[in-house]
């Protein structure tokens, strides 16, 4: 049986793998903003000591893990399949970034220098095919760093206090690496343009005080996984008539 010309066990095992990585994503929300390893030699007893399943957590990674599937597919090569490849193991990070950052304000800078470091093999490894390609996503990290950072920068300068966290920014400059130049850019507007619908909710609803702190993370990993299912013309039109009010036309 074949569901959108994949076979339906590709699915039944992504489905289990995902159900493992959100429990290991769990685990790792956890022992990051401890300083912890995530795996050691000892994880079997304190896994059985202090630790619950996040049942949400696992079914969430589960259902992201079998939809990639469904969107990319399964390509014959290796190379064919480096996106699907990529946001799988993405995933699992974006999704302990929003996590953390969301509970504790924090992007822990192994998860930022984890991400970036798999961006990196990835970038070197899309260059053995097409070096036009490893530029595009130096460029992204280049431009998705320096976007925030020039936010917190002039947030200091202006505010007297950082407009944006610095978690945000190494966290916009690993993803670059994964998006390139173009997608990146597309990733910075959606993350603003939700974190201000989001944060008015927030404020309107209560919820939020407007002195409280409202982090930015959780909005880059949804506007990050926009991105991975939606293609980039389809964003940018929308996002055009949002900006001129309508008068775009696509």
């Amino acid at each position: 049986m074949y569901i959108n010309d994949v076979h339906i066990a590709y699915y039944l095992v992504a489905a289990i793998l995902g159900l493992i990585v959100g429990e290991l994503v769990n685990w790792a929300n956890k022992r990051l903003p401890e300083y912890k390893k995530v795996i050691s030699k000892d994880i079997i007893t304190e896994y059985k000591m202090n630790f619950k399943p996040n049942y949400i957590l696992m079914l969430l990674t589960a259902a992201i893990y079998v939809s990639l599937i469904y969107v990319y597919g399964i390509k014959e090569t290796l190379i064919a399949n480096f996106d699907l490849i990529k946001f799988i193991i993405l995933t699992p990070m974006l999704l302990s970034a929003f996590v953390i950052d969301y509970k504790l304000q924090i992007i822990p800078n192994r998860l930022n220098l984890t991400i970036f470091e798999i961006g990196i093999i990835f970038a070197f490894l899309y260059g053995l095919s097409n070096v036009a390609i490893t530029i595009n996503m130096l460029l992204g990290m280049l431009a998705g760093g320096g976007i925030f950072l020039l936010i917190t920068l002039l947030g200091g300068l202006f505010y007297g206090k950082e407009a944006m966290g610095f978690g945000d920014v190494k966290l916009m400059g690993a993803l670059g690496l994964y998006f390139g130049l173009s997608n990146i850019i597309i990733i910075t507007l959606v993350s603003f343009l939700i974190g201000a619908i989001l944060s008015i909710i927030l404020l309107v609803t209560k919820l939020k005080k407007s002195d409280e702190y409202i982090p930015f993370g959780p909005f880059i990993v949804i506007a990050t996984f926009l991105s991975m299912y939606v293609p980039f013309e389809q964003i940018k039109n929308v996002l055009m008539t949002i900006f001129t009010l309508g008068l775009y036309q696509g």
